[in-house]
């Protein structure tokens, strides 16, 4: 039997890092009505918790695309995934805010070194022509870590309790280590001639700040519903039982992982229309939140089921950002300009889930019409990366047409 390609053997075991690392950011948002029990803690305390896990995470992003581009992916992945073991175990034995605070915030800090790695794998073992395709299936396949996160960390919660359930999820960021430090092998890519270095020369492409709205402006809504508040909006403001709300979020990623091969092939196909594609993402996102939003009363089960099916393409659509930083950037500071990409997306997405929580204790706490409120503060989110989207695709396109034939 003919031994699988280097390339393919080093992307498959980052991608299984990545997959484990979904699966520490969003096993909180179906823990989310027992962490408000064992913590003691509301919806702002709640929001706190996630909206701190995603500030380290977006603090994170650009330092960790420099200490990337210089330092190698292996070396960044090995230490991700070992804070995020710690702070699983610290999470396993909270029971107070500031613990819990404190545990969230290290998952955060070690997901933020896995996914810009695992895209700089790819981007160095691979050719331009499969970089979209690859990048796409590092994001879907990486979902599998959020169904890990939903139904089965549901049962084991119920079955088994608290500390068990995350003392297991501890033990995953500790087989993550030992893979990586046994399998994977990486390089420093060279320095391509006349390509200024660093993060200054990555913000200044304006290619990378399109990647930056692109990713704000589609991931915020998918990203603030798995991550904490759509399970309390299942359960608690639509009247759905847990087992079905847990139903609910996996069709969430199942539908993605369908969605992203099919904007990545677009994508790839139709290079020059990829911001029409983003710009609808971001209107289907809005016209089925308003659907569910202006429903009388609990929006029927239908009705949900097309809103996850919509928030499905925001995780696919949002990857199109990081095309746009592949494209415009060389490999030398592809990490500086995926950690600006990405550090946008979670900025958003955590301002989002904060804002929620603010507006769930303002409204009176978690049921239909607070939820209402709740969920409207998205809708300048989605202007203003529209108008980004719209004012960066044209700066781009005249910088290209600028260029020397």
């Amino acid at each position: 039997m003919r031994p699988l390609p280097k390339a393919l053997i080093f992307w498959v075991t980052g991608l299984l890092a990545y997959v484990i690392a979904v699966f520490h950011r969003q096993s909180l948002g179906v823990a989310s009505i027992e962490a408000a029990a064992r913590l003691g803690v509301g919806a702002s305390g709640l929001s706190l918790l996630a909206m701190l896990q995603l500030l380290v995470y977006a603090a994170m992003q650009v330092p960790v695309g420099v200490l990337v581009d210089r330092f190698g992916s292996k070396r960044m992945l090995v230490t991700g995934a070992a804070v995020m073991a710690c702070g699983e175990l610290v999470f396993a034995f909270s029971s107070g805010l500031v613990p819990g605070v404190v545990g969230r915030a290290l998952i955060g800090c070690g997901d933020a070194m896995t996914f810009i790695s695992v895209i700089r794998l790819v981007n160095l073992h691979f050719s331009a022509r499969r970089n979209p395709l690859l990048v796409q299936l590092t994001g879907i396949i990486g979902q599998l870590g959020a169904l890990i996160s939903a139904v089965p960390l549901i049962h084991s919660l119920h079955a088994y309790g608290w500390t068990p359930t995350f003392l297991a999820a501890a033990g995953l960021g500790g087989v993550a280590v030992v893979l990586l430090l046994a399998v994977l092998r990486d390089t420093r890519p060279e320095r391509e001639a006349g390509a200024p270095p660093g993060l200054r020369a990555a913000w200044a492409e304006p290619g990378t700040r399109l990647g930056m709205w692109t990713h704000a402006a589609t991931q915020c809504s998918a990203a603030s519903f798995l991550l904490l508040w759509g399970y309390p909006f299942l359960v608690q403001g639509q009247g759905l039982d847990p087992s079905t709300a847990g139903v609910l979020l996996s069709t969430l990623t199942l539908c993605g992982m369908v969605c992203g091969p099919v904007l990545g092939y677009l994508a790839g196909r139709f290079p020059f229309h990829r911001s029409r594609l983003v710009l609808a993402v971001i209107g289907s996102t809005a016209g089925a939140w308003t659907a569910v939003l202006a429903w009388p009363g609990r929006a029927p089960l239908w009705l949900l089921v097309v809103l996850v099916v919509v928030l499905a393409a925001n995780g696919p659509g949002s990857m199109i950002g990081f095309d746009y930083a592949r494209t415009f950037n060389p490999v030398a500071r592809i990490g500086a300009a995926t950690g600006i990409v990405n550090g946008g997306g979670f900025v958003a997405s955590m301002s989002v889930i904060a804002l929620v929580g603010v507006a769930l204790d303002l409204h009176g706490g978690t049921g239909t019409e607070a939820f209402r409120w709740a969920f409207a503060v998205q809708y300048p989110f989605w202007l203003l990366g529209a108008v980004q989207v719209l004012r960066y695709r044209t700066i781009t396109r005249r910088a290209l047409a600028a260029q020397p034939s």
